[in-house]
């Protein structure tokens, strides 16, 4: 039996839960997850299907893998688009935007194993343990990095075996231990794959220190999304000068600050349509569009479907809750 069908034997054996991460986002669509500062780490398992999942795109500090198990998944990150298939590895470039794009038909379950860096390298780590992280901060721009585990039975065993620490032994420093020791199985069969050799530890503190330089004004949308908010203000905010700004913004958020701001607005607009009973042009205007019609073109492009469409759907999903669940 191959490592890749073990781990599909594992996986079937593991409770795996509707995708639903709603009340984990904020106003900018960071997606929380509370992890232990001794013990950073953590896998979700996920059942995702057309219409039951957390549509929007999403960021977060933390990094993450993502592995689709029974069919094909679309996965936006920032500008670019990769179609994963049944056992596809995708390292997530997580501080740029990203979301699942769904699709009539879509039904899949997935492993998503998130940790923070730290869990991994840190300042007082041996310089070598810094090799771990390198192919989440490597060749951020040559495409995405995705490997095929029918295809890598050392990746395969890693992850099957990250699995079995995770939840089938009893909790306690051994697990613990085992969960590390798996990841960094796992994380070194990528830096293989990945030859990252080439990169040098300035290139991962760059893209922190981008990060920082930019977090004021990331505050500052959060709480003034539905403001006018120009590139020279921006830039001004955060000390730059416009085409510094420019370039460091794209780089970190994966898009414009424009369609940035449209994201925050439409995720603030999306949550408005799930927990208000306001209209939707009352909500077009309370996150900053101008009007009604250039909203429900931008929430359809973003969502897959106009904001009646989505108010609607939410009302079904509630009914057929109600009714699966009678109390």
């Amino acid at each position: 039996m191959s490592e890749w069908t073990q781990l599909l034997a594992t996986a079937r054996s593991l409770p795996f839960e509707r995708h639903d991460i709603a009340a984990q986002l904020d106003s900018r669509g960071c997606y929380e997850m509370p992890l232990a500062e001794e013990f950073g780490f953590a896998i979700k398992l996920f059942h995702y299907a057309s219409r039951h999942h957390t549509r929007g795109a999403t960021w977060h500090q933390r990094l993450e893998l993502f592995v689709p198990l029974d069919n094909r998944v679309l996965f936006q990150m920032g500008g670019r688009r990769v179609e994963l298939h049944p056992g596809d590895l995708l390292i997530v470039d997580n501080l740029k935007l990203h979301q699942v794009v769904d699709f009539p038909g879509f039904d899949t379950r997935v492993i998503v194993v998130s940790f923070l860096p730290e869990f991994v390298y840190s300042l007082g780590s041996p310089s070598h343990d810094y090799v771990f992280l390198l192919p989440f901060y490597s060749a951020l721009d040559r495409g995405a990095r995705v490997l095929s585990l029918p295809k890598h039975p050392l990746a395969s065993g890693a992850l099957r075996k990250l699995l079995q620490s995770r939840f089938l032994e009893s909790e306690g420093t051994l697990q613990r231990a085992g969960c590390k020791a798996h990841l960094l199985e796992l994380l070194l069969e990528l830096a293989r794959r990945f030859r990252v050799s080439e990169v040098v530890q300035w290139e991962f503190l760059r893209q922190q220190e981008r990060s920082l330089r930019l977090k004021k004004l990331f505050d500052h949308i959060q709480v003034q999304f539905q403001q006018r908010l120009s590139v020279a203000d921006a830039a001004r905010m955060v000390a730059m000068s416009q085409p510094q700004f420019m370039k460091t913004f794209k780089r970190v958020a994966g898009m414009t600050l424009v369609a940035y701001l449209n994201h925050v607005r439409l995720s603030n607009g999306s949550r408005m349509l799930r927990e208000t009973s306001l209209t939707i042009a009352e909500i077009a205007s309370a996150v900053g569009f101008a009007d009604q019609s250039y909203f429900d073109k931008r929430f359809k492009r973003a969502f897959g479907e106009t904001p009646s469409e989505f108010r609607l759907g939410r009302g079904r999903l509630k009914s057929s809750q109600r009714s699966t669940n009678p109390s």
